[in-house]
């Protein structure tokens, strides 16, 4: 298999050739989506409402790759005869079935195909085996579920996999309420044998916690609960509920069920199974992929990877995976199985960069030899963290409790710890959760090759991320104009002529925010201003690498901030590291920074009263006594420089003296623009500059 370059990642691989992928299977890329009747600024007609709010809350925007594949496309070639077997829109391509070559060629003439080659003459050249699969092991015994059970007084009643959560300190966030609730994980997997009867599964079903299942491998026959077993033991270590036999890690999180692995064969197409398998599960909101497949040889030998191919830009379900996770998805992937074999190292797409993937420990903690090591062939940390592996409790397509060695099981151990995790803390990003997940681990200072940062601990991690925690709150400011200031409040004399949308998103304040109101809210409306929070200990080192939190909205003629709304305080939700101080940006004025920080009234609003005095202003030079006891922002600085000097003269006010309008030569903000502006306003207050720290 042709392998691929960074640079390709970049460009989603846009002119990689299209590979033989199982015999008379075929990679087919089209050169583009143009005339799509589909758009990004209408994601909801392509995406559901959860995965649109993932990206909203992680504040991703959408893409061109989110757009479907154009169906005039995938039309024109099912009309050769081909069978699609497949769509991606991240690769912008189908995989289809024929076993007529000319059908290929006719496809490749189509202008809007890029490639469609055949590599290859189709036939199986070795015995058809599955890697990944041949070096796991399941007993065939049922385990003794008699006993005390050490967790009677937990939340769940763990019986045999009472270990695999006690070791990662899980069960803390199980008696914390953090069960996976909420929460949904997308399970790409061979099949799920049985998962539709076997009593473990029950309250999954009841609950109605199984949110659908598809098939890829062969979707106009699916057959996902007959299939195969390897997906019921994997699914049985986070969904199970046999209170006193097994309970997974996450036993009340909801679960799409979707087959992209073939059991019976190996070849490459099953990789693009995948991507397709994590698209679907990204478009209905999918938080989580627990993946416990991985790739490195196949059945035919052209596609085989190599160890130069592990560099987490290269195989196509590595590029898929780090993809799925762009869009804000936790991809929690197996290791492999391949540690004590000739291979050693990870496969795909475990080498990606924003792939947790997973290696395996046994009951005691210690490495289990067969789990695949790092590094990836670029020198980075894989696996990124560990779980038991070695003797997981597990179920099997039979219903009987019993154990299994291979990362296929650590992995879904620790998507399901995950998903408890991520539940306390839904504001975060998915990078976030991974990180902590890792500093939590008893080697993070030192990692290797075996155990990565090591075996977390999911109470730390936790704890962690509540010492940060996003907050909501409110921010209630008061501060006077000088412009428009009339020796008690300030008049709204261009009230009626407010532009809509918020106008700082060009330099020097090149804010990207999208307030905008559909008519100004109220009269008493003065202009639109821009708040910034910053986080630090001092303000004099209140600079803008400690900006934490912009918003622009309106300022009142009583001096009062508010939002859109025009009657509500500024809200933000954001994590207080140290403490909070305010700076207070506006078109013509100089911006200025409070002295001291914000305090909480114990409700989480924090005040803060620019007016009442010299002290609360940062600096000596950057503000102004406006009448007797009323202090607040100078006006005059037309260019936003920071410096009332001619410059702001030539760039504001000559240009457009004599007009009337929203502008900012308009110095006192009476919609005139006039030598008053120039000689009460600009001229005696050349000596002011902002002391906001940059």
């Amino acid at each position: 298999m042709q392998r691929l370059s960074a640079l390709l990642l970049i460009l989603l691989i846009p002119i990689v050739l299209c590979a033989q992928v199982a015999p008379d299977t075929y990679w087919i890329r089209f050169t583009d989506k143009n005339n799509s009747p589909y758009n990004i600024n209408n994601p909801e007609e392509f995406l559901t409402q959860r995965a649109i709010n993932r990206r909203i809350v992680q504040n991703i925007p959408i893409q061109q790759n989110d757009l479907p594949v154009n169906q005039t496309y995938i039309d024109a070639v099912v009309a050769t005869g081909v069978s699609i077997k497949t769509v991606s829109k991240w690769f912008n391509s189908v995989t289809v079935y024929t076993t007529n070559p000319a059908l290929i060629a006719t496809i490749e003439e189509f202008s809007f195909v890029q490639s469609a080659q055949k590599v290859g003459n189709g036939e199986i050249t070795s015995k058809s085996n599955k890697p990944f699969f041949e070096k796991e092991w399941c007993s065939s015994e049922p385990m003794n579920t008699g006993g005390k059970d050490p967790s009677s007084l937990q939340s769940f009643n763990y019986g045999l996999a009472y270990n695999q959560i006690n070791m990662l300190n899980g069960i803390a966030l199980h008696d914390m309420g953090f069960d996976g609730s909420g929460m949904v994980i997308a399970v790409l997997d061979a099949g799920f044998t049985n998962v539709d009867i076997i009593p473990a599964f029950d309250s999954l079903w009841i609950n109605n916690q199984i949110l659908g299942v598809k098939d890829f491998v062969n979707p106009n026959s699916p057959n996902i609960f007959g299939s195969h077993y390897h997906g019921c033991m994997v699914l049985s270590t986070m969904g199970a509920n046999l209170p006193g036999q097994m309970v997974g890690t996450a036993p009340h999180a909801d679960y799409w069920l979707l087959r992209s692995e073939n059991g019976s064969s190996e070849y490459l197409v099953e990789e693009l199974n995948w991507v397709s398998a994590a698209e679907f599960a990204d478009s209905v909101g999918a938080d989580i992929i627990n993946s416990s497949l991985g790739y490195t040889t196949f059945d035919d030998p052209t596609q085989d990877h190599t160890y130069d191919d592990m560099d987490g830009n290269t195989t196509p379900i590595t590029l898929a995976a780090d993809l799925a996770a762009s869009k804000g998805i936790l991809v929690v992937n197996s290791a492999g199985n391949s540690g004590s074999s000739s291979w050693q190292y990870i496969g795909a797409p475990a080498d990606g960069d924003s792939v947790f993937s997973i290696g395996a420990v046994n009951s005691s903690g210690d490495y289990a030899s067969f789990s695949s090591t790092g590094p990836t062939y670029d020198g980075r940390v894989k696996p990124n963290v560990v779980a038991q592996g070695q003797g997981t409790t597990i179920i099997t397509t039979s219903g009987t409790v019993t154990t299994g060695n291979g990362t296929s099981f650590s992995s879904p151990v620790t998507a399901g710890m995950v998903a408890c995790l991520w539940q306390a803390f839904p504001e975060r990003k998915n990078m976030e959760i991974m990180d902590v997940i890792q500093q939590s681990a008893s080697q993070y200072d030192n990692p290797d090759h075996y155990l990565g940062y090591g075996i977390p601990d999911y109470l730390e991690a936790y704890n962690i991320l509540e010492s940060t925690a996003l907050h909501s709150i409110q921010i209630d400011l008061k501060v006077y104009l000088e412009g428009p200031f009339n020796g008690v409040g300030m008049d709204a004399g261009i009230n009626e002529i407010l532009p809509l949308s918020q106008p700082f998103n060009t330099a020097p304040f090149n804010y990207a925010g999208i307030e905008s109101v559909v008519a100004i809210p109220s009269p008493d409306i003065v202009d639109w201003i821009l708040v910034e929070l910053r986080d630090t200990t001092y303000a004099d080192v209140a600079d803008g690498s400690t900006m934490v939190a912009r918003q622009a909205g309106f300022i009142k003629s009583d001096g009062s901030i508010v939002d859109t709304s025009g009657t509500e305080m500024l809200s933000f939700n954001l994590a207080i590291s140290d403490s909070l101080f305010v700076v207070v940006q506006h078109r013509n004025h100089l911006g200025i920074l409070s002295s001291i920080a914000l305090k909480n009234n114990g409700n989480e609003i924090y005040s803060f009263d620019f007016s009442t005095g010299s002290e609360k202003f940062f600096g000596i030079n950057g503000y102004k006594m406006l009448t007797s006891g009323i202090f607040g922002m100078v006006s005059g600085d037309t260019n936003a420089d920071g410096i009332i000097d001619g410059a702001d003269l030539l760039a504001g006010w000559d240009s457009s003296a004599g007009n009337q309008g929203y502008q900012t030569g308009d110095i006192n903000l009476d919609r005139e623009i006039n030598n008053i502006d120039k000689d009460q306003f600009w001229f005696p207050n050349q000596s002011f500059s902002s002391q906001v720290p940059e």
